[in-house]
């Protein structure tokens, strides 16, 4: 794939401006022409398959209106390759079954389509790149790529499909990070350390002002201090442990729920393990080297899913006493069998105040997430099921009322959902449906409403996810870290299932609207096999227990805390499942992180919109939106219009901002043909150097 991801199609204004004169003709669904060969098959030894189509005299464009498009041999024209994939076990780990499709007129565009056995979608390419290029997991079936001209202009098409190798996917390093999200490196503790394969559900913060990263396995405390002058970076690990010596007795002594959290603005990191009636907390200010006591928590307070979380006062509630100083609110939550309850702390997590009931089995499930504190001091804890959906439970007054906000759309599962707060409050809710799949919401309302909440891992064919975790930087960024599989079925079934799972990260750069994945273990499974979430009744695949965390540092790279359950003899041998849980980083190595601030210099100019109408006096205008979506100001852009073949138009040159959108337009009085195909691209002598070409065109058809 290139520069862009999928979802980021042509204009809505472009395809939708079609969209009336093609339902008709698309609801009178027919069949595809066949390609030549019509049929091949791909093997794990076989070299990659070839074939042709077309040419094509008529457009298809039913994919506005029908999803996958329809097919005819005149009105919707289309040509369909039936492929056979055949691979063995495990091959997916650093494969990927990858379809091009080319062509050599400019001014044509085709978009690919790949249907599995039942006829659902399992990947598209509908850009305006040239090759499209479809990138799907290469698990053995039989398969149907559809390939539909959407400006067809009488061309034929060249395609192929191969399994290629992805074992240093994304951009700018890494050994993960397959895949077309940013790229990944992982990092295990010293084996020496105690604890080091007893970090079931870790936890992970990162102190911003020293640049040291934060990690809790079971009753130990590491600091992490990165080396980033060499690729992929090198970590300094310490055990950091709190203990009577370093100033804190209760420390690293007795857990039922390990828990750790930085507060990454001020530095100071909690570490907290549940007691059954409270717990035994301590905090440092110095990334571990001395430890503080704390009262742990409020009065009453549960006994089972302790979390501590933290950030700034809400104008609207309490602030901090009058003998602290300590800038910021941190929360103690934890659930009892029936309420759940959560106890703000005003001196800096010394001490807290009493526990506040958020809700009660009225209301939700008595399990919950981890608390997250926006900027703007409204604290979330996220729930997994509140009637029929999953939901966030907030408070506005640092702690004093709750109110559940369920999000629609969801349903109820076995994990617990996270969330992440932008910069300027938008809320990311990240969750696995109760069908399996991991899922993600958005509100910018403080969960008052929500965005359609949309499937995400479907680049890899995520069929089942535990553990989700979000985290976000800039306001419209946003990472989503979850162990998933393609294997569909009850990945509890510890006889049966045998699904071997990765690490995923799934980032937005867009505010939630579009995803990129990662396989941030594309070579190293995190388990294979079954992993329980049904609590202390599992087996010994609860070895994971039941979370991970995700956190970024001062430059936004994000960090995930897993529990390797995989390691060894496990790698290298399937029929080997493995249950540890060994102290693991998933930390960035490439791509873009949160924070935009440290975005490296980009150059790109995007042809983001086109729209033709039809003028009073019979002749036609393009509005064309030329994006500068790179970083650096850019001079001298111009556009092409076409009707047809025919050039109609080149715009003056225009300066563009990074960031900035114009408007140009081109009039013209058409031919007397009855349809004209009006393509329009930027930079058509591809004077610009650009970090991706892809983008610069854009075709639609009108009636004259």
């Amino acid at each position: 794939m290139t520069g862009r991801q999928l979802s980021l199609l042509r204009s809505p204004r472009a395809r939708f401006a079609a969209a009336g004169i093609l339902l008709a003709a698309a609801l009178g669904a027919g069949s595809a022409d066949a390609a030549t060969p019509a049929e091949g098959t791909l093997t794990d030894t076989s070299p990659p398959v070839s074939w042709t189509g077309g040419p094509f005299a008529n457009d298809n464009a039913s994919a506005l209106v029908l999803s996958p498009p329809q097919c005819d041999a005149t009105l919707n024209p289309c040509d369909d390759f039936s492929l056979h994939v055949d691979t063995p076990a495990g091959y997916g780990t650093d494969h990927a079954l990858v379809v091009d499709v080319s062509w050599a007129d400019p001014s044509a565009d085709f978009d690919v389509y790949v249907l599995d056995a039942a006829g659902d979608v399992v990947g598209s390419a509908a850009s305006t790149a040239d090759p499209e290029k479809v990138t799907i997991p290469p698990t053995s079936g039989d398969y149907t790529v559809r390939v539909v001209p959407y400006a067809a202009t009488g061309q034929t098409y060249d395609a192929s499909a191969s399994l290629a190798a992805t074992g240093t996917g994304g951009s700018g390093g890494g050994s993960g990070g397959a895949g077309s999200g940013p790229a990944y490196d992982t990092f295990a503790a010293p084996s020496s350390f105690t604890d080091a394969d007893n970090a079931g559900e870790p936890s992970i913060g990162d102190n911003w002002s020293t640049g040291t990263t934060m990690y809790q396995s079971s009753l130990s405390t590491y600091s992490v201090t990165w080396d980033d002058s060499t690729t992929p970076a090198t970590p300094h690990w310490s055990d950091v442990s709190a203990d009577a010596a370093s100033g804190c007795p209760q420390g690293s002594t007795v857990s039922l729920d390990p828990i750790l959290f930085t507060d990454h603005a001020t530095g100071r990191t909690f570490e907290s393990q549940l007691t059954g009636v409270d717990s035994f907390t301590c905090w440092t200010d110095d990334d571990g080297a001395t430890w503080n006591p704390s009262t742990g928590g409020g009065i009453p307070s549960g006994v089972d899913h302790q979390t501590i979380g933290g950030g700034p006062f809400s104008a609207d509630g309490l602030g901090a006493l009058p003998t602290s100083t300590y800038p910021d609110a941190v929360y103690y939550c934890s659930q009892d069998i029936a309420t759940a309850f959560c106890a703000a702390s005003r001196d800096g997590g010394t001490t807290f105040g009493a526990g506040v009931p958020t809700y009660s089995l009225l209301d939700c499930d008595g399990l919950h997430g981890h608390v997250k504190v926006a900027p703007d001091g409204t604290a979330y804890l996220p729930n997994k099921g509140c009637g029929d959906d999953q939901a966030v439970v907030t408070s506005t007054d640092n702690g004093s009322t709750w109110t559940v906000n369920r999000v629609p759309g969801t349903t109820p599962s076995d994990s617990d959902p996270s969330v992440g707060t932008g910069a300027n409050g938008t809320l990311y809710f990240g969750y696995v449906d109760g069908s399996g799949k991991p899922g993600v919401a958005v509100s910018t309302d403080r969960g008052a409403t929500w965005s359609t909440p949309q499937t995400v891992g479907t680049e890899f064919g995520i069929q089942n996810a535990v553990f989700p975790t979000m985290v976000a930087g800039d306001d419209d960024r946003a990472a989503f870290a979850y162990l998933g599989t393609p294997t569909g079925g009850n990945y509890q079934d510890q006889a049966s299932f045998h699904g071997e799972w990765h690490l995923y990260v799934d980032t937005t750069y867009d505010g939630g609207r579009t995803w990129v994945t990662s396989d941030a273990t594309p070579n190293d499974p995190v388990q294979v096999g079954s992993i329980c979430t049904g609590g202390t009744s599992c087996g010994d695949d609860r070895n994971l227990l039941d979370f991970i965390d995700v956190t970024t540092d001062d430059h936004g790279r994000v960090e995930v805390a897993f529990a390797d359950g995989c390691i060894n003899a496990c790698v290298t041998d399937p029929q080997h499942d493995g249950r540890d849980a060994y102290a693991t980083i998933a930390r960035q190595a490439g791509g873009k992180t949160l924070l935009s601030a440290y975005d490296p210099v980009t150059t790109n100019v995007q042809l983001s919109s086109l729209q033709v109408t039809r003028q009073s006096d019979g002749r036609l205008t393009a509005l064309v939106d030329l994006t500068n979506t790179g970083t650096r100001a850019l001079t001298g852009l111009q556009a092409q219009v076409l009707d047809g073949r025919k050039q109609v138009g080149l715009t003056a040159p225009v300066e563009l901002a990074a960031g900035e959108t114009r408007t140009v337009s081109v009039s013209w009085k058409p031919s007397g043909a009855k349809s004209h195909t009006v393509t329009a691209a930027v930079d058509p002598s591809n004077a610009l150097a650009e970090d991706d070409e892809s983008d610069n065109k854009a075709a639609t058809t009108i009636l004259r």
